[in-house]
């Protein structure tokens, strides 16, 4: 009975969490390490949001079809805590963790996606926030190395030498 209940539960609060996107108080980003002030800077999706957008629109390993992807700009988001290291380190909600050069923003335009197709990413399926390369418009990202760097899930980023 225990268990049935614990089941029921976990299954309501997922239900919940992927329904409605983060609220305008609910931290979903967490960046930390070489910023300006030294200190941990914590993101809603409406901080995220008012650093203006980007789209991309591709496919990607983890979809049948090409995807509309809406998100921060990542060299707009590094701007604007003031990143100084070379290094990101991205851990998501599950513990994963990868490792890209903060230099992927510029030079490949990767983003920091909230939307796919035109609705907020939830939890159940990559969201909130995944990073997301033009995989279709440079042929050269296609391969294992991006593919790792593409985490979903991301809660943290640690910015690093």
């Amino acid at each position: 009975m225990f268990t049935e209940l614990r089941s029921t539960l976990a299954a309501a609060a997922l239900v919940a969490v992927t329904i409605a996107p983060a609220g305008a108080k609910d931290v979903i980003l967490t960046i930390d390490g070489q910023i300006s002030g030294n200190a941990a800077i914590d993101m809603s999706i409406e901080d995220i949001e008012a650093l203006g957008s980007a789209e991309i629109v591709t496919k990607t390993p983890w979809h049948e079809k090409q995807v509309r992807f809406e998100g921060v700009p990542l060299s707009a988001l590094l701007e604007k805590v003031g990143a100084t290291g070379k290094t990101l380190s991205v851990v998501a909600l599950n513990n994963y963790r990868s490792e890209m050069p903060a230099s992927d923003g510029v030079d490949h335009g990767a983003i920091l996606a909230y939307k796919q197709d035109g609705n907020y990413m939830p939890v159940s399926d990559k969201g909130p926030l995944f990073i997301v390369y033009p995989f279709d418009a440079d042929p050269s990202l296609g391969n294992e190395v991006y593919y790792a760097r593409s985490a979903w899930q991301v809660r943290a980023i640690t910015v690093e030498d």
